[in-house]
């Protein structure tokens, strides 16, 4: 996957606001406004750009209890590993999920309404598996930053 200088500014800006026109996008990186939307599509179909997302307040869609969840699995086979991440894909509580290196499995952040709701996704999610060999469970105090945009370094030119 290839991108250049040009490229990187374009990524620069829709990750700081994906809702910027073709237009807007292309003057403040120097294009027109199709080649532009050209190397967008170009950038999507490639997968540089994963998703166009919106950052949602939890709290403000009823999900105030927020967790990051260590998770341990009983043994490491590909098999167990595979369930596991198809598991976490199909919870709708788990926002994010990351197979890891270190003392656990797998680290996920989940959302829950109450801790009551979250107790019962502990026993359906965890208890329930018996692949798990254990969990813990850190709730979040404050959320200090948000957000997925990663740092692009424009390619040095040879």
């Amino acid at each position: 996957m290839d991108y250049d200088r040009i490229d990187a500014r374009i990524l620069e800006i829709v990750q700081k606001n994906n809702r910027l026109t073709s237009d807007v996008i292309g003057e403040m990186a120097g294009l027109s406004a199709t080649a532009c939307q050209r190397r967008l599509k170009r950038l999507r179909s490639e997968g540089i750009i994963e998703a166009d997302v919106s950052i949602v307040s939890a709290k403000a869609v009823g999900r105030p209890i927020q967790m990051l969840v260590l998770v341990s699995l009983e043994r490491e086979r590909s098999d167990i590993i595979d369930k596991f991440k198809k598991a976490i894909k199909s919870s709708v509580e788990v926002v994010n999920g990351f197979y890891v290196t270190g003392d656990a499995d797998f680290l996920l952040y989940i959302t829950a309404c109450t801790m009551e709701d979250y107790e019962q996704f502990t026993r359906r999610f965890f208890y329930e598996n018996s692949d798990i060999k254990g969990f813990k469970t850190m709730v979040i105090m404050d959320r200090v930053k948000t957000g997925f945009a990663i740092p692009i370094e424009p390619p040095s030119e040879d």
